[in-house]
């Protein structure tokens, strides 16, 4: 292997990494959708056939959430480390079409960005890997044993992948785990992510009545369940809008790189005039309240309809909750805290049940691992070749990748690492998702120069 393992030997091909991401973006593929299974499939093939290219001996194995896990694997030199690449096929939908600017399905070049569903979450990083691949072929090759993970259920859960893992951990056995599922707190700034949250679904139904009641006979009188629910739902805010939870730490800080009100209000598309949650003036900082704290959000609500409105007492309103817990943090038992909270906060007697689901832990890796540094580092230096006094970001992420804690699990001496081509820009999940073309060069070049140096540790 070419030792002389420098930024100068690694040139990306935007061109190239365009048709890559052109290719993965035209497959419409979200999983469990069974009109557009034949998309999902073309996706698989398309990740299969590109892995084979270079050199890797490809499986595909069928999962319990019928979404095939692609694992290619290529032999190093003998003793050297195994490293996995990670990433993920499957999207999210990308709903109404019309409401894009463009074709979510045709990777579209618009102001220094590229459009398309899937573009940075997670094809970008797919591209990403190809890329790798394909300047370490031409700077001289890594002495690492490669094992690449492509899996096609990750927007529902990666449920397949994780039983998976549970029955053959031999297949993802690995001394270094790089997931490329994240990304940079900025474009042209190198970001790894060091934490998770973990999280779970919560769903709350209110009674009060038998049936809908005349709000004109019994209105004033009669328990509404839906200002019932309101009540019991406003109690877990504050008066600075933090959320509390009974018989929970609801106070911690994050310690590492501030994600600042300045920044948050920017990404999050925060209207002018509206506060962030939190006392600013006590110094807190949105950092504290979405990596360091439990979060507490109410993702669906359901009572009548406005358009469909009469004048009626409905006999019970629902919503879904959205629990989200530090690392380190039991996401089963701040469940059950949130639960008992709610039952202790109900009003006037309601009847409310609470029902917990989609349980999944967090995540956290030790940033001084000699692996996760040497990413670290080659993330500055892919960086530092255009802008010299660029620093390190190392930050938490208030999703969650539940895959992380199986590979944590089964592989505890493995070291664990979070990065990606996503930026806060990217508007994953959204319409008009994106990726900056840099930024998938950049990473690239830091893995790249990651692979070249692993086996020196």
């Amino acid at each position: 292997m070419n030792t002389d393992n420098t930024t100068a030997q690694l040139v990306p091909n935007r061109d190239r990494i365009f048709k890559d991401l052109s290719g993965l973006v035209s497959f419409n593929s979200p999983h469990s959708t069974p009109e557009l299974a034949d998309q999902h499939s073309a996706a698989a093939d398309w990740v299969t056939a590109a892995v084979a290219e270079h050199g890797f001996e490809v499986e595909r194995h069928p999962t319990v959430d019928n979404a095939d896990v692609i694992i290619g694997r290529r032999a190093g030199t003998d003793g050297a480390p195994t490293v996995l690449l990670y990433s993920h096929y499957d999207i999210v939908p990308a709903g109404d079409p019309a409401a894009w600017t463009s074709d979510p399905f045709t990777l579209t070049a618009r102001d220094g960005r590229w459009y398309g569903r899937g573009a940075s979450d997670c094809k970008g990083n797919i591209a990403m890997h190809l890329e790798t691949l394909r300047m370490l072929e031409a700077a001289g090759g890594t002495d690492a044993n490669l094992l690449v993970v492509v899996e096609g259920s990750e927007e529902l859960g990666g449920g397949g992948l994780e039983k998976l893992i549970d029955e053959k951990p031999d297949l993802f056995r690995a001394d270094v785990i790089l997931i490329a599922d994240s990304g940079n707190v900025a474009v042209g700034t190198p970001t790894l992510t060091t934490a998770l949250r973990g999280g779970a679904q919560v769903r709350v139904t209110m009674k009060t009545l038998e049936g809908a009641i005349h709000s004109g006979t019994f209105g004033g009188a009669a328990p509404d369940p839906v200002a019932a629910l309101i009540r019991t739902l406003d109690s877990l805010r504050d008066e600075h809008g933090r959320t509390v939870i009974d018989s929970l730490d609801c106070t911690q800080t994050w310690e590492g790189e501030p994600y600042t009100a300045e920044t948050f209000r920017k990404d999050g598309g925060v209207l002018d005039g509206v506060g962030l949650m939190g006392d600013a003036e006590a110094g807190e900082q949105p950092s504290d309240l979405v990596w360091a704290r439990p979060a507490v959000s109410v993702t669906g609500f359901t009572s009548t309809p406005v358009d469909q409105a009469v004048n009626a007492i409905v006999p019970q309103a629902q919503a879904q909750l959205n629990l989200r817990v530090p690392a380190t943090m039991d996401p089963a038992e701040a469940a059950e805290a949130l639960k008992q909270h709610l039952i202790d906060h109900t009003p006037w007697g309601a009847h409310v049940e609470v029902e917990i689901f989609d349980i999944n832990h967090g995540f956290a890796t030790d940033p001084d691992r000699p692996a996760i540094g040497l990413l670290g580092a080659c993330l500055r230096e892919a960086y530092a070749e255009d802008d010299p006094a660029v620093e390190l970001a190392v930050v938490a992420s208030g999703g969650s990748i539940p895959l992380t804690a199986t590979l944590q699990k089964h592989f505890p001496d493995a070291a664990i690492a979070m990065f990606g081509v996503e930026d806060n820009a990217a508007g994953i999940h959204s319409v008009d998702e994106s990726v900056h073309p840099y930024e998938i060069e950049r990473v690239a070049v830091a893995e790249a120069l990651f692979l070249q140096r692993v086996s020196q540790l």
